[in-house]
């Protein structure tokens, strides 16, 4: 069976920048160390006053294809995971086509389009999409784009604040793909939760602690269920573990619940218990609550041994080196996860074709998946291709007066022009509204 995954992938972040500890910290009144290291952030991306979801999708779409020598007529299908879209009927992926169509001579008038709704998870279900359809037959030969791009703003003065961001990620996915094959099995944890939504409004509502518990336990879930198809998970199974990630500190929570499941019953368990204890059971217990407690004294104990802390450090932490400088992306978080692993793994020199990695992405609401995606032969050089580092750092760096100012350019209940801070080239722009309320766009040489 021939195989199918990501052939390509671009990263296009927002081109303003707001340095949490230096900026952001001491306007609130905070010690920097509650955003680095309580959040693991040290900055946010943000969209300058010509940049929205469609720029930032259409310019990662753009940069990708140019990099692959793609045509329209390649593309059979484009689909864009987003939670910040502005209109309820047309979709972001026909103002992205109309974007690539200025600079080719082909179109799309061919290619099928949608939109993916699940808050952050909408992006690994049109990668979920675009590989049954190839799996189906029924592409033709071609390949799908899917775009995951968001503007993930909160209300000024929310706690959700300091992690937000903006950004895309262009994924191109195909037959025979050079960066990752996909698995078929998938394992799902989802449940009628209301942590985070946005009912008719832009900012979103959000109960904070609620969100982390369903995070974990929608995560727990789909890791179960991933295990009831694929076989039991083993420490040593995947070199990297790339989660959705809303800020880093939350992915320190689900590491750890990670590893006390992948470990339990295991040889590890038993080195462990020499040191900490085995894993409290369930049936040890007589109350629900007094399970609980032992698990939480567990798990902390569990947290300050070498051998979690070394697991942690080669298969976790490599993969929020990037959002640790962007923030949040909702839809595209795990795919900048997973490339910022995969960039580690290069820049360490790491001979990476045929590992694998288990990907664990969520979206409020809720829902969790979790598969596996195998490391490919041409990997290196995709991941050699990705200029973000560039990109971070050619942002231009806000003061607090910016930061206000660009905050309430993008605020849609707010009429307010701002200035440009940056000067775009060879991409795409907002170019002001059309006759029946529409953005406009055009590419700026």
């Amino acid at each position: 069976m021939t195989a199918v995954g990501i052939d390509a992938v671009e990263i296009w972040t927002g081109n303003l920048k707001l340095d949490l500890p230096g900026t952001f910290a001491p306007e609130k009144g905070e010690d920097p160390e509650k955003y680095t290291k309580g959040l693991g952030l040290n900055a946010s991306s943000f969209p300058d006053s010509y940049e929205d979801i469609v720029t930032m999708g259409a310019n990662a779409a753009h940069r990708l294809m140019e990099r692959k020598g793609l045509e329209p007529a390649d593309i059979g299908r484009i689909d864009v995971a987003t939670e910040s879209a502005f209109d309820n009927s047309k979709p972001v992926s026909t103002y992205v086509a109309g974007c690539l169509e200025q600079v080719y001579d082909g179109d799309f008038h061919h290619a099928n389009k949608g939109e993916r709704k699940f808050a952050c998870i909408a992006g690994t279900q049109s990668l979920d999409d675009a590989y049954n359809w190839i799996r189906a037959g029924r592409n033709r030969g071609r390949s799908a784009l899917v775009i995951a791009t968001d503007t993930a703003l909160y209300a000024r003065g929310d706690d959700g604040e300091a992690t937000q961001g903006a950004g895309a990620v262009a994924m191109l996915i195909s037959e025979d793909p050079n960066l990752v094959e996909l698995s078929a099995e998938q394992g799902y944890g989802s449940a009628d939760e209301t942590d985070f939504l946005k009912p008719n409004q832009q900012f979103p509502s959000v109960d904070g602690k609620r969100s982390v518990q369903v995070y974990l336990a929608r995560m727990r879930e789909a890791l179960e269920d991933y295990e009831s198809v694929a076989g039991e998970v083993h420490e040593a199974d995947f070199v990297y573990a790339p989660f959705h990630t809303p800020f880093p500190g939350m992915v320190r929570k689900a590491a750890l619940l990670a590893f006390r499941h992948i470990t339990r019953n295991t040889e590890i368990e038993d080195k462990l218990a020499e040191e900490i204890g085995r894993q409290p059971r369930p049936e040890a217990f007589d109350s629900d609550e007094e399970y609980r407690d032992a698990l939480r004294e567990y798990m902390d104990l569990l947290k300050d041994t070498d051998r979690y802390a070394e697991w942690y450090d080669t298969t976790i932490d490599p993969t929020l080196t990037i959002a640790r400088e962007v923030g949040n992306w909702y839809t595209g978080s795990v795919h900048v996860a997973r490339a910022s692993a995969l960039k580690h793994a290069r820049e360490q020199g790491r001979e990476m074709t045929g590992e694998k990695m288990l990907i664990g992405s969520y979206g409020s609401g809720a829902q969790a998946e979790i598969h596996s995606e195998t490391i490919r032969e041409g990997w290196a050089e995709e991941i050699d291709a990705l200029n973000v580092d560039e990109q971070l750092a050619d942002r231009y760096e806000m003061s607090w007066e910016d930061y206000e100012e660009i905050h309430d350019a993008h605020n849609h209940e707010m009429d307010v022009d701002v200035e440009e801070f940056t000067t775009p080239t060879e991409e795409f722009v907002f170019d002001g509204w059309g006759r029946m309320g529409e953005r406009k766009y055009r590419y700026v040489e």
